[in-house]
C-alpha cells in the first residue's frame, strides 16, 4: 500500500462529520476509491460505535484496504473497531504514530479525533498511515500472534512457547523463540515404535486436541451420527465437529454450553456451483450456529487459469462469513492442481482475505500430502493458517502434518488418534 492508489472506507459519528467530509474529499483528489459509510449529517447525534463497527466490517469483509473513523477523540472508535475480527485498529495523533501502528502493529484502520487533530494535521497523519507497510519478519510474527489470539489458534508453535516461556517480548526474546521453535521442530515423541515431531514440544494429547475439526461429511450421516460426532467433540475438546450445512442445527443444538465450535462445508464436495449461492449457503449454515467455514473452490476455474475469478468467488463467500463473525477456510483439493496451482490458488486466498487454506475434501482420489501442506504453508505464512484434512487418520499423520506447517487437523478418526496421542505421550 506504500505505492498507488487504494481502496478506502471512511465513517465518523456527528462530531467527526465534518473532517471526515474534509478527508474523504481530498482521498478522491489523490485518486483514492473512497466509500463513505456515513455519518450523512452533523447533526442529529449519532452512536459512534455504529459507524466504526461500518468501517471496520468493511475492511474486514475485504471490501477497503485501509478505513479511517472519525470520532470526538478517535478512541471510543477504535475500541469498537477492534471487536471485529480481522481489524487492527490505532488511534493515532501524529504521524509517528501513524508510523509506528502500521509498520510494527500492521494496523488496517486509522481513528482520528476530531477534537484533538485539524485537517492539516489529519492529511499528514493519513499519508504517513498509507505509505507505510509492515514488512520486517520480527513485526509479522507479532501481529501473527495478535491473529492467533483472535482466532484461538493458541496451538501454533509461538503461541505455545510464549506460553511456557511467560514471554515479554524483547529482540532477544524473539531469538529465544525462534530457537525453541527449531529445537521444538526437532522433537519428538513415540508413536508405535516411530518418532514424529511434535510442533509443540511434547504435544500432549489435549494441546493436539484443540487443532482438530472433528469431522463427518457422509451423506448418509443421520442426526444421531451427527449427536455421537459431538459428544465425542465435548468428551476430547476438540476444537471443533464439522458437518454439512443441513446438520448445522443439529451440531448446535448438541455441543450447547460446550467450547466446541461448530463448523460447516459449504459448495460441498465439487465447489461446481456459484459463488453467490455458495455464500447464501454459509450465510443460512452461521445463522443455524456455525462459527466455521470451509469452501471448496471452484477447481475447474483454477484448471483454467482464472485465479482472478477463483479470488472474486472466494471473497464472495468471505464476505458472507466476515459479516456474520465467521472464519473462513478455503479448500483447495491438492490432489488435483499443480504445485505451481497450488501456490496460486493460496495466493487468490489470501487475497480475497480468507483465513485458511485447507488441502482436501476427502471426496476426491487423494487427501493430504506433507509436501503439500508444506508448500502452502511457505506459501501463506504468516497471514493465514494451514488445514490439513482428508486421510489424516492417525497420531503420527497428525504429528507429520503439523511439523510440515498445518495449524489445524481436520479428521473423522479423531477419536483413534487422541488414543494414540493418549498412550504415545503419558495419558496427557
Amino acid at each position: 500500500m506504500s505505492t498507488g492508489t487504494c481502496r478506502i472506507v471512511v465513517g465518523a459519528d456527528h462530531g467527526g462529520f465534518e473532517l471526515k467530509e474534509q478527508i474523504a474529499s481530498w482521498l478522491k483528489s489523490l485518486g483514492h476509491a473512497v466509500i463513505d459509510v456515513g455519518t450523512a449529517a452533523k447533526t442529529p447525534s449519532v452512536d459512534y460505535p455504529v459507524f466504526a463497527a461500518k468501517v471496520a466490517r468493511t475492511v474486514a469483509a475485504g471490501r477497503a484496504d485501509v478505513g479511517i473513523m472519525v470520532d470526538g477523540a478517535g478512541i471510543g472508535s477504535a475500541m469498537t473497531a477492534n471487536k471485529i475480527p480481522g481489524v487492527r485498529a490505532a488511534a493515532c495523533y501524529n504521524e509517528a504514530l501513524a508510523r509506528n501502528s502500521r509498520q510494527h502493529n500492521g494496523a488496517n484502520l486509522l481513528t482520528l479525533g476530531s477534537g484533538q487533530t485539524p485537517f492539516e494535521q489529519a492529511k499528514g497523519i493519513i499519508q504517513t498511515f498509507l505509505a507505510t507497510d509492515c514488512t520486517e519478519e520480527r513485526h509479522l510474527r507479532r501481529v501473527r500472534m495478535i491473529k492467533d489470539l483472535e482466532t484461538g489458534r493458541a496451538a501454533s508453535p509461538v503461541m505455545a512457547a510464549m506460553k511456557e516461556m511467560k514471554l515479554d517480548l524483547s529482540p532477544q526474546d524473539i531469538a529465544r523463540i525462534a530457537e525453541r521453535v527449531k529445537q521444538i521442530v526437532g522433537g519428538g515423541c513415540a508413536v508405535g515404535g516411530a518418532q514424529v515431531a511434535a510442533a509443540t514440544g511434547n504435544l500432549s494429547a489435549q494441546q493436539l486436541a484443540r487443532m482438530i475439526d472433528h469431522t463427518l461429511l457422509k451423506p448418509e450421516a443421520t442426526a444421531d451420527d451427527v449427536k455421537k460426532l459431538c459428544a465425542e467433540a465435548i468428551q476430547y475438546n476438540f476444537w471443533s465437529c464439522c458437518v454439512n450445512s443441513a446438520m448445522v442445527p443439529v451440531a448446535a443444538q448438541a455441543l450447547r454450553g460446550s467450547s466446541v465450535k461448530v463448523c460447516a462445508v459449504v459448495g460441498f464436495p465439487l465447489g461446481a456451483m456459484s459463488a453467490q449461492m455458495m455464500a447464501m449457503e454459509a450465510r443460512n449454515a452461521m445463522r443455524n450456529g456455525a462459527r466455521e467455514i470451509d469452501m471448496v473452490i471452484n477447481v475447474g476455474k483454477a484448471k483454467s487459469g482464472d485465479w482472478d475469478g477463483v479470488a472474486r468467488d472466494i471473497r464472495t463467500v468471505c464476505e458472507s462469513v466476515k459479516d456474520g463473525r465467521g472464519l473462513l477456510k478455503v479448500i483447495l483439493e491438492t490432489c488435483l492442481l499443480t504445485p505451481d496451482e497450488i501456490v496460486k490458488a493460496c495466493l487468490a486466498s489470501m487475497k480475497a482475505r480468507a483465513d485458511y487454506v485447507k488441502t482436501s475434501t476427502g471426496f476426491n482420489k487423494g487427501g493430504a500430502k506433507a509436501e503439500d501442506v508444506a508448500l502452502m504453508a511457505r506459501t501463506v505464512a504468516p497471514k493465514l493458517g494451514v488445514k490439513a484434512s482428508g486421510g489424516v487418520r492417525t497420531y503420527a499423520d497428525a504429528m507429520l502434518m503439523i511439523r510440515n506447517g498445518a495449524t489445524r487437523i481436520g479428521a473423522s478418526s479423531s477419536v483413534k488418534m487422541m488414543e494414540e496421542a493418549l498412550a504415545a505421550c503419558g495419558g496427557r
